[in-house]
């Protein structure tokens, strides 16, 4: 389990990192500056637009195997984390 979640928690330090650079050169561009076309990294691509760039589609499947890595290993912390205050509550009298 300590290797898928260090593998999930690498995944998502690239693509937080990958984000954080993205960010910065947006907040670097001016406001007069013509908008660039993948200013929306979280807009779904319109209809007849050109095929998606195989590295593009490379990298949201790792965004998103990342993300269900993630949500898994953090679902089996919080049982542990449930487990383990159910067994130390004593009950009060």
């Amino acid at each position: 389990m300590a290797d898928a979640t260090t593998a999930a928690r690498e995944r998502v330090d690239r693509a937080l990192a990958a984000l954080e650079r993205k960010v910065l050169e947006l907040k670097a561009r001016p406001a007069s500056a013509p908008a660039i076309a993948d200013d929306d990294l979280f807009a779904i691509p319109a209809v007849g637009s050109p095929a998606p760039n195989p590295a593009d589609q490379a990298r949201i499947a790792a965004l998103e195997a990342a993300g269900r890595d993630a949500s898994a290993a953090l679902a089996r912390a919080a049982d542990q984390l449930r487990g383990l205050l159910s067994v130390n509550q004593e009950p009060e009298d």
